[in-house]
């Protein structure tokens, strides 16, 4: 419960500015959209950098020490956006928050990962990533609200004040560090490629890597699309009926995962994600762009959870850091992608024709989801499922 309520605090710090940093740079420095969407893309550039090297430290530095150094580096950082008085600065503090946000999302997952039975993983893990995407749908939300009555700043305070609860909140974690043997200390040694990323959880994470540049590009700019489209009461509503509808169906999922495996999950979630950014393309009216959010966040919301307990489930006690770091890091790298593509698509074909082209992607995914791991995963439950019981 603790280690939810912290990764809550963390989530909703980020989904407070995600929304809005590009409207900041738009309005205050006039930002061309390119260069808004890496405002985005720069705050994920830091945190790709920064969960390999977590991932490999983690388990060797301790778990609960880790997350205070990034916390604290959070907080620090979030008043630091005070000082933005251009777009270079601006950028400056977005890489270097992105770090210290990628640092305590290892962490609080590495935490949760530890605590949960293997088999319980997809309802455990559905849980305590409901905390996420829950902050999903009320950060952007008070976000937008902050920036449109009481300016950027009110977000910085909000920010902080997030980070600073968490702050508070970690004498109270009693968790154990994993004790690693000497062998499992030289896995990491080194500059090796497995020293920093869990081989086995690749596949699902180029996965996430193409979901995550979707969602990252809707978040992105969804202020601007709606403006344009004359929207913008409605979608102050988007991100609250996103969170709704994964908090009703999120715990359903996650039993249906350890119960029939992450195909089942899967193959319906990734066409569902699809479907909502289409609608959203097609958007003209407000009932339409809400339910546009309601059938992509249960899509985004079944996939995100049964990739990461995937790769978790199937890595050793030892390497679930990585696990963890490896499928992040590759959403990262898309929601990187994802704003910086997207801006320039947006400026050569308007933001109707980006979110067509973006729900494209978004369906190419699970083809991309079949060839990597589900076409081999016919017998493979059941194998795990025995595994598990002779443990």
């Amino acid at each position: 419960m603790i280690i939810t309520t912290e990764y809550f605090l963390v989530a909703i710090a980020f989904w407070l500015m995600m929304p809005v940093v590009s409207r900041f740079a738009a309005d205050e420095f006039g930002a061309s959209k390119g260069l808004v969407g890496f405002c985005t893309s720069v705050f994920v550039i830091g945190a790709i950098i920064a969960r390999p090297l977590c991932g490999k430290w983690i388990h060797r530095v301790g778990q609960t020490r880790t997350f205070a150094l990034g916390m604290g580096l959070c907080l620090l950082l979030s008043v630091a956006y005070f000082g933005a008085r251009n777009v270079e600065l601006l950028l400056l503090i977005r890489f270097f928050h992105g770090a210290a946000w990628g640092i305590t999302h290892v962490a609080t997952g590495t935490i949760a990962a530890g605590v949960i039975p293997r088999k319980r993983y997809g309802e455990g893990l559905g849980y305590f990533t409901m905390s996420q995407l829950v902050a999903g749908g009320i950060g952007p939300f008070i976000g937008l609200l902050l920036i449109q009555r009481s300016g950027f700043d009110s977000v910085i305070i909000a920010c902080a004040a997030a980070s600073a609860v968490g702050l508070l909140l970690i004498p109270l974690l009693s968790v154990k560090d994993v004790e690693l043997t000497a062998d499992q200390v030289q896995e990491t040694k080194g500059f090796k490629l497995s020293s920093y990323l869990q081989r086995d959880s690749v596949p699902i994470a180029l996965v996430a890597l193409v979901i995550y540049l979707c969602y990252a590009s809707i978040v992105s700019f969804l202020a601007l699309y709606t403006e344009e489209i004359r929207l913008i009461d409605a979608a102050t509503f988007f991100f609250m009926v996103g969170a709704v509808v994964m908090f009703v169906t999120r715990p359903f999922v996650g039993r249906w995962f350890d119960a029939k495996g992450e195909n089942s999950v899967m193959y319906v979630g990734i066409p569902c994600f699809a479907l909502g950014i289409a609608l959203l393309s097609q958007a003209r009216s407000g009932w339409m762009l809400l339910l546009s959010a309601a059938v992509m966040s249960l899509g985004f919301g079944a996939t995100q959870s049964s990739g990461l307990a995937t790769v978790v489930r199937i890595a050793p006690e030892h390497r679930a850091g990585l696990a963890n770091s490896t499928f992040y890091a590759f959403a990262d790298i898309g929601a990187g992608i994802g704003p910086l593509l997207c801006g320039v698509l947006a400026d050569l074909a308007g933001y109707r024709n980006m979110y067509v082209m973006v729900a494209a992607v978004a369906a190419a995914g699970l083809v991309l989801y079949y060839a990597v791991h589900g076409r081999r995963l016919r017998r493979r439950p059941r194998q795990e499922e025995a595994q598990c019981g002779r443990c």
